[in-house]
């Protein structure tokens, strides 16, 4: 959906339910973030996502197992354990049950791999296919990561490499090699929890984080840079990409949500000028399933990178954090 239409709707809601009100919803309208967090009790706070969407890859199986780690990725983009979730289905009446099986236990399985519960769902019919989550995680109220936490001098860790919207579109045209879908559906598909996992262990060094997903790296940069009053400083070479991605970004292939995401977030970004225009394409790249952008302490990055390092996970340090416009993003 278009993120200026996205934040005007939102926005349109938060008058309707005062803060003040509700001052157990540590995170939710008038707070956006990754999921909505509720406070329980002094050692408990709830975290609710969900997230659904039509099938990005050919293989039934492996489209559930990444519409579900995309779902339960928003619970550890928060620092929180997925507890249990539900099925979000739509499907066509015409499509053989044979493939609904099928996604439906390529989501089962990455839900079981999380250490959660799937507990039901519900469905309806529709012309065509989509599926996700509801995700119900916990966290304690005091260690929530939230967007908005950044501070000057921080330094960004990315945990995932970037690409998949443009990979996935290759395949829809029928231009992506099967290595490169099959590299692309195995990082989709990789859980962010050894992530988390490995930024919890920093503490209170680990200053913010999100995931990055469909407003690519520039939108949910802009986001996190705009929410902790912060500046963003990305480094073009130290960006990771899939194989095959810069490839077909120079063929000009590249979804839909691209030019959506240019046409807002575009006038947040500076220092891209001297780019081609595939590669400043790229970075408006729309990510299923992305990775974890972490904001952690400049004592914290060593720890952090070894901690991501001998838990076997893919990191590349893109940037760093600065005093300056709230939002503003610079590449060099």
């Amino acid at each position: 959906m278009d993120p200026r239409v996205l934040g005007e709707l939102v926005g349109s809601l938060a008058n309707i339910f005062s803060p003040a009100e509700f001052p157990q919803l540590l995170a939710g309208i008038a707070q956006p973030d990754d999921a909505a967090v509720y406070q329980l009790d002094e050692d408990r706070a709830v975290i609710a996502t969900a997230d659904f969407f039509p099938p990005v890859v050919d293989d039934p199986y492996e489209f559930g197992a990444v519409a579900a780690a995309n779902a339960l990725s928003d619970v550890y983009a928060m620092g929180g354990d997925p507890l249990l979730a539900l099925n979000l289905l739509c499907w066509p009446a015409d499509q053989p049950g044979e493939l609904l099986k099928e996604i439906l236990r390529g989501g089962a399985e990455k839900v079981r791999e999380a250490g959660a519960v799937l507990a039901g769902g519900h469905s309806v019919a529709d012309q065509e296919p989509k599926f996700g989550l509801v995700v119900i995680g916990l966290a304690h109220p005091k260690k929530i990561w939230s967007k908005g936490g950044a501070q000057p001098g921080d330094e960004l860790v990315l945990t995932k490499p970037l690409g998949s919207g443009t990979i996935t579109t290759a395949l829809k045209n029928g231009m992506a090699s099967a290595a490169h879908v099959a590299a692309c559906v195995a990082v989709m598909a990789q859980l962010n929890r050894t992530a988390m996992l490995a930024g919890r262990r920093m503490g209170g060094a680990l200053h913010a984080a999100t995931d990055i997903t469909g407003f690519g790296i520039v939108g949910h940069a802009h986001e996190m840079a705009a929410q902790s009053g912060t500046s963003f400083n990305l480094r073009w070479d130290a960006l990771p990409w899939l194989d095959g991605a810069q490839q077909y970004a120079r063929a000009q292939i590249y979804p839909g949500g691209t030019t959506r995401n240019i046409e807002f977030y575009r006038q947040w970004l500076d220092g891209a000028d001297g780019l081609a225009a595939w590669q400043q394409q790229l970075l408006f790249d729309p990510q299923t399933s992305g990775g974890l952008l972490m904001a952690v302490a400049p004592a914290g990055l060593a720890g952090l990178l070894h901690a991501l390092q001998s838990s076997g996970q893919f990191y590349a340090h893109i940037g760093s954090v600065s005093a300056g416009s709230a939002g503003r993003l610079r590449l060099a």
